[in-house]
């Protein structure tokens, strides 16, 4: 190869980076088998920071703007003193670019529940989730510790290690807090705040800066909603006696829907003698009886004063659905068919 075209292949006299990847934190210009000229020309860009080093050592940190740069690395000089050694200089310049925008909605969760004890459900398993929004704020630092010698990083390559550092940090606060679950909607505020003091610490060791921090929901395993639920409806009900009669309700409704087949008929007839027995005020167990025909009630104290007239023959009992005679032994009633 001529010296003429091997010196202005060499030459590096424009750098610039634009940002053609989503996601992208870090860009190594590529300098292969090429050098910086003496006085080129350096552009960077607004949301960018670029990083110079020469000889391996951070030189400097250029912020935006046209950077002219004078570095003690004179290619041509370089390249005559080094005939022996197929003209590779000794003294290498390197250009790092960092994008200094923000990296918006980057989620976290907890992939396992929390398992944290609450002040009134006892133990319990919380889940959680949210975003955060950071951005590269010490080009120095972050090149030391995460850079080094790669050509890009990306801010998925810190996706893993970030969440990771959220939710070890949540789950410190969950285990020291005195809040019950269901006092910490209210407290969101609070939760937020506490884990954005713990967690920038962290990042700031990496040269970036958490921007926002958003704890969107805290949630508890489907199983554990369902009882939480369940108690909820209780205590709209206000008495279990008002909820009896709404689940009650319900059934005579499905029942209403599912009349073919004997399965919706016992439906039907069990939630018509529960109905009847909420409705009449019968919550208290003991008042109301089966009496003598389907669905019928009549309350015990009747039945209890015409028990010696009514009085079964030895050797069988009363249905206790219909109230027919029938053996003592039998398990169905030979009258209505009800089991016994």
């Amino acid at each position: 190869m001529p010296l003429s075209q091997f010196i202005s292949k060499q030459f590096i006299r424009v750098i610039q980076w634009n940002e053609s990847i989503e996601g992208i934190l870090s860009f190594r210009y590529p300098m292969q088998d090429m050098e910086i000229e003496n006085g080129g020309q350096l552009t960077v860009r607004e949301s960018q920071l670029a990083l110079f080093v020469n000889e391996g050592r951070i030189a400097d940190v250029l912020s935006p703007g046209l950077h002219t740069l004078n570095t003690r690395n004179l290619p041509v000089l370089t390249d005559l003193m080094n005939w022996g050694k197929d003209f590779e200089s000794p003294f290498k310049s390197d250009v790092y670019f960092f994008s200094t925008r923000l990296q918006i909605d980057q989620k976290w969760g907890t992939p396992a529940a929390i398992t944290t004890r609450d002040k009134e459900f006892g133990m319990v398993r919380l889940r959680a989730f949210g975003n955060y929004a950071y951005r590269i704020a010490d080009p120095r630092k972050f090149f030391t510790e995460v850079t080094g010698t790669r050509e890009e990083v990306f801010a998925d390559d810190l996706e893993g290690q970030l969440r990771t550092t959220i939710v070890a940090r949540l789950t410190a606060i969950f285990a020291g807090s005195e809040i019950s679950f269901v006092d910490m909607a209210a407290n969101l505020g609070a939760l937020t705040e506490k884990v954005t003091a713990d967690v920038k610490p962290i990042f700031a060791a990496l040269g970036l800066e958490l921007n926002q921090f958003v704890v969107e929901s805290i949630s508890l395993p489907d199983d554990l909603q369902k009882v939480i639920d369940q108690r909820i409806g209780v205590n709209m009900a206000g008495d279990l006696g008002r909820l009896t009669q709404f689940e009650t309700a319900e059934s005579l409704e499905e029942a209403a829907q599912n009349t073919g087949g004997t399965a919706g008929m016992g439906v039907g007839l069990g939630a018509g003698a529960a109905m009847a027995q909420a409705l009449m005020g019968g919550s208290t167990p003991g008042t109301f009886a089966p009496g003598a025909g389907p669905g019928r009630l009549v309350p015990r104290q009747a039945q209890a004063a015409n028990s010696v007239a009514a009085a079964p023959a030895a050797g069988t009992k009363f249905c206790i659905e219909c109230g027919k005679p029938m053996p003592e032994r039998a398990k169905f009633c030979p009258e209505c068919g009800n089991p016994q």
